[in-house]
This record gives C-alpha cells, structure tokens and sequence, in this order.
C-alpha cells in the first residue's frame, strides 16, 4: 500500500483513540451505559481550553466544521447525560451558551494523568529534535489548508 499523510495521520488517530479508549472506567463515567463520540470528546476538551470565555453552539460548528443540526444532536446527547447545560444568553435570546458540567470537569481532570501517559507513551524514543520537527511539519499543513480555505480554523 503506498503512504499517504492522510491515511498516516487517520490511522495515528485512531490508535491513540482505541488507546485511550479501552478498557477503561472512565469511558462509562463520561457517557453512561456507551462509550462516549470522538465528537463529544473534542467538545468537552474545547469548552475545557476555553474554560474562561463564552461559548456558543456557533463557536462548536465552526470549530467542529459540523452542521448546526448535527452538533445540537450531540449537544443534546451530552445534556442528557449530564455533561454539558445550554443556557440562553442573556444579550441574544437566539443564542445558547454551551457549560461544561461539573461532573464532565471531575471526569476530565481525573484523567488528565491517562492522557499525560498515552502522550509520554506516544513519545517514547522520540527526541526532542524529531517532536519540534513533527510540530513544524503538522503546523505547516495547517497552515497550507488554511491558505487553501480561508473559512477553516484550528
């Protein structure tokens, strides 16, 4: 099979994804009785980084690049399992600013030491050099994609 970037950085993802993954408690905590999206993961780390500002469904379909319809059906999902409220803002009552829950903040900080290890693991004979050259190539294709299409984002 010839190498492609695109199907390299597919399959990464997807290792480190079942990684993390399996086997775990936290997996019933986050979601209940199944295991929590890809989706709902990169949310809940979004509304995490972005802890001390206001976001909004918007914020979540620009950055997801998903449509309106399909990020409110996670989002619903996550409210019902108590992971997230949506609170109408108070300035734009057409609006909904998205909260992480508590509970979902206790989830994540408990596992924040299982991501230092699938990141320490993941590493592993790697130097320093050859992770800054990894950093500068995955920033540089972002970078081209970005060029290419003005209306994607980080």
């Amino acid at each position: 099979m010839k190498q492609t970037i695109l199907y390299q950085i597919k399959t990464l993802d997807k290792l480190i994804l079942r990684l993390f993954m399996e086997d775990r408690e936290h997996i019933k905590q986050i979601s209940g009785s199944t295991k929590p999206t890809r989706t709902q993961f990169i949310i809940l780390s979004y509304l995490i980084e972005h802890s001390n500002e206001d976001v909004y469904q918007k914020d979540l379909e620009n950055v997801l690049n998903l449509r309106r319809a399909t990020v409110s059906g996670v989002l619903h999902t996550m409210e019902k399992n108590a992971l997230i409220t949506r609170v109408t803002d108070s300035n734009d009552t057409r609006t909904k600013k998205v909260i992480i829950g508590k509970r979902a903040e206790d989830i994540f900080n408990k596992n924040k030491k299982r991501f230092e290890e699938i990141e320490k693991l993941i590493s592993k004979d790697i130097s320093k050099d050859e992770l800054n050259v990894f950093f500068n190539v995955i920033s540089k294709m972002k970078q081209n994609i970005k060029e290419e299409n003005k209306d994607l984002e980080d």
